[in-house]
Order: structure tokens, then C-alpha cells, then sequence
């Protein structure tokens, strides 16, 4: 292995460290629990957001607390849930007493967490509620989750509902639109290479030298299918029509209800993309992959979406959910209204995306 750390037991402690004096104009780490928390936090009356899972996907999540985005991330150790008591005090810290939005990828792990968070903070009185995200297309369960695993909408969920928040979108209002972004963002993704957690030191899964991971989770989880390597046109083909080609289905979820005090279980219903759908295009490194790869990916993807009556509005290119260094690529396509994009176009400023400041 290598890898530009020092002891593997402190790979994540530094790297926060390492975050925190780079950028601290927008954001401060607490440590024992570890949060990363916005430097003017808490904002009197504004719904806050708070996300978070394991390390090793960066920027996701840290990278994004900052204007526009989050208001706390809490991070786990490498590719391991954060717990309970970082993401209440993360959401003590940024409570500005219109409530706290949390944004849960799904994962077992993550989702069993940050269910005992919202209900630890509901007992102090803190307003919680929380969405699920679930728009990998690849498998319909996983090692990790059950039903499909929570990849990258999230960073446009992210975006999208922050932007929401500073805009004074009440706690029910941002839910309901987090909600509505996850119904319309569906992802694949593709490793060349396989990923090295740094406590391990060896790879995650082998991969010969001619074979790609088709499907692949953001953890190394096993994909659709394994299978010797294509061109770049036929990777963004296949990554592309797995997504486009999804049927409308309906799944059940977990959320909690204020009117009732409990936990309920919620029918939702996904909608196929059909022709005409105006969609924002997010082309993402798994971490190892250049840009100038990312581009050539996109390059196809533009086509196939044309080919298929898809008219891309906007766009986001780079590593922004990655897997250490995993080589490979996923795509997410989102089926956007009008006041999506208005709200994808507001202003941001974290240490990771920012624009229109």
C-alpha cells in the first residue's frame, strides 16, 4: 500500500484537521463526537441540514457543509456508519430552532443510526425529520442495505434542498422536496480498479487486469455483473441505458410522522424518465478516475441522452462521491422542474462546490 498518511488509527482524525485550517472561513471540526459544522451555525430560524456516513467518500460529506449546502456532516471511520451521539450533537450545534432536516443514505447502518439520532433529539425537543436516499439502479438489495443503495443523489439532494433552507423553505416543505428529488435521481456505477482501506492495506476485492465491475457500491459492494472491459463510449452506454431504461416502481420506506409521534412506513412511487424530461447530468469520479476521462464519459452520455429525447440543462464533473481510490465512474441522471433548477443555480460556498458567491 501506498498512501500519503501517517498511521492508518489516524487517517481520519488528520484529514479533518488538515480540512478545518484550510478552510476556516466556512467551517470548524468538533472533535469527541466528530461533526463538521458551518462557522455561523446556528442560523436563527432557518431549517438546518446535517448528513454524514463513513470516510473515504470525500468530499461527500464534508466537503459540502458550508452556504447553500449542509449545516453539519458527521463522518465515521472508513466506510463505517457514524453514530448516534455525533449526529445528535451535530444537530444540537446547528439548531436554529425551525428543525433539523437529516439526509440518510441507504445503508443498514446508516439508517438504523440515524433513526435512534432523531429520536434522541426529538426527546430534547429538536424538531427531526429524515429522508431516505435510495437511487442506485444496480441491484435491488445489497451486503449493505435492503432495496437499492443510496448514492449519488445525494449530493444533488444535498444541494438542491440547502439551497432551500437559506431560501426559508420550512422543515415539512424541504422534507417533501428532499423527498421529491430522491424520486427523480436514479445512478450506476462502474470500478476498473478496486479500492484500499488504509487500516487493511491490501484491496478491497480483486479485479483481473481486462475486468470492470459493473454496478459497483460506493463501499466495493459487488454490481450487476463482472465482465472484461469495454471502450468509454460502451461504459457510458451501458451506464447510461441501465438508468434511462428503469421502470416506474413503487417501494416502501421508513419516515417519521409529527402528526402521529411514530415511526411509519410510506408507499413512494419512482417515475420512469420519458422524453422531454429536462434532467441535470452528473458524470462522478469513484476517486482514481481523471477529469479528462470524466469528460470523455460525458461526451457519450450527452448522446445517448439526445438520442432518447433527454434534454440536459445542467450538469456537475468531478470526484465529488468517490471510493478512495477506486478507478470507475458512476453516472446520475435527475429529472428536474423548474424550481429544482432554480434552486441547483442559487448560490454556494463549502470547501468543495461553490458558485454565485
Amino acid at each position: 500500500m501506498k498512501k500519503l498518511i501517517n498511521a492508518p488509527v489516524d487517517f481520519v482524525r488528520e484529514s479533518l484537521e488538515g480540512m478545518a485550517v484550510a478552510h476556516p472561513d466556512l467551517i470548524k471540526v468538533h472533535h469527541d463526537p466528530t461533526f463538521i459544522y458551518r462557522t455561523d451555525a446556528p442560523k436563527h430560524g432557518k431549517v438546518a441540514i446535517v448528513s454524514g456516513g463513513g470516510s473515504g467518500h470525500e468530499p461527500m460529506h464534508g466537503g459540502f457543509v458550508g452556504i447553500g449546502m449542509l449545516d453539519a456532516a458527521c463522518p465515521g471511520e472508513v466506510f463505517t456508519s457514524p453514530t448516534p451521539d455525533q449526529m445528535l450533537e451535530a444537530a444540537k450545534k446547528v439548531d436554529g430552532g425551525a428543525g433539523i432536516l437529516y439526509i440518510v443514505k441507504n445503508y443498514s447502518g446508516d439508517i438504523m443510526n440515524f433513526e435512534m439520532a432523531t429520536e434522541l433529539a426529538r426527546s430534547e425537543g429538536i424538531r427531526v425529520l429524515n429522508i431516505l436516499i435510495d437511487d442506485d439502479v444496480a441491484v435491488k438489495d445489497s451486503l449493505y442495505t435492503q432495496g437499492r443503495r443510496g448514492v449519488g443523489t445525494t449530493v444533488l439532494a444535498e444541494k438542491i434542498c440547502g439551497a432551500a433552507t437559506e431560501q426559508g423553505y420550512d422543515l415539512q416543505r424541504v422534507a417533501s422536496l428532499c423527498r421529491r428529488v430522491n424520486l427523480n435521481g436514479r445512478s450506476m456505477g462502474i470500478a476498473l480498479t478496486s479500492c484500499t482501506v488504509p487500516a487493511k492495506g491490501t484491496p478491497t476485492f480483486a479485479l483481473g487486469d481486462r475486468e470492470v465491475e459493473m454496478g459497483i457500491g460506493i463501499h466495493g459492494e459487488p454490481g450487476r455483473e463482472r465482465m472484461s472491459i469495454k471502450s468509454a463510449d460502451e461504459i457510458a452506454q451501458m451506464l447510461a441505458m441501465s438508468i434511462i431504461e428503469d421502470i416506474s416502481y413503487s417501494r416502501t420506506v421508513r419516515e417519521w410522522d409529527e402528526d402521529k409521534g411514530e415511526w411509519v412506513d410510506v408507499e413512494l412511487m419512482n417515475h420512469a424518465f420519458e422524453k422531454g424530461d429536462k434532467v441535470l447530468a452528473f458524470v462522478n469520479s469513484m476517486g482514481g478516475t481523471p477529469l479528462s476521462e470524466l469528460y470523455i464519459i460525458y461526451r457519450q452520455l450527452v448522446e445517448v441522452c439526445e438520442k432518447h429525447s433527454l434534454q440536459i440543462v445542467r450538469n456537475l464533473i468531478g470526484p465529488y462521491m468517490t471510493s478512495l481510490d477506486m478507478q470507475g465512474c458512476s453516472i446520475t441522471l435527475l429529472k428536474l422542474d423548474d424550481e429544482m433548477i432554480q434552486l441547483w443555480d442559487a448560490p454556494v460556498k463549502t470547501p468543495s462546490l461553490r458558485w454565485g458567491i
